[in-house]
């Protein structure tokens, strides 16, 4: 849900249902990455509620488009890091470090007690 002015479009606040500091934080930090933004700050309004409240203000371009791109820029930064992290993934397995730490999930018994006497 959006909070603005009807004249000025610039400044908003924008309230997410069912978010927490997690997302917020991370939009407002792409936020404060482009030029056009003026302020941008979060709150969350009580800790027992699960929403988060955007304030944004732009040199004039339109605050909703202004948080729709950081918002796409922030799922951009997001596959860069599920793609990074899965080719490293991969090219571990694919390396011998996972053969010389002897790793192998069919040996693996789930049972770890030894008998002892």
């Amino acid at each position: 849900m959006e909070h603005g002015s009807f004249t000025d479009n610039s400044a908003a606040t924008f309230s997410l249902t069912d978010e927490d500091h997690t997302i917020a934080n991370a939009v407002r930090f792409t936020l404060n990455q482009d030029p056009r933004v003026t302020f941008c700050g979060y709150s969350i309004p009580h800790p027992s509620e699960a929403r988060v409240n955007i304030r944004v203000q732009t040199t004039g371009d339109p605050a909703r488009e202004v948080l729709k791109d950081a918002c796409q820029n922030l799922m951009l930064m997001c596959r860069h890091v599920r793609s990074t992290f899965d080719k490293a993934v991969e090219d571990f397995r694919a390396s011998n470090a996972v053969k010389a730490m002897k790793i192998d999930s069919q040996d693996s018994s789930g049972d770890d007690s030894e008998e002892s006497e």
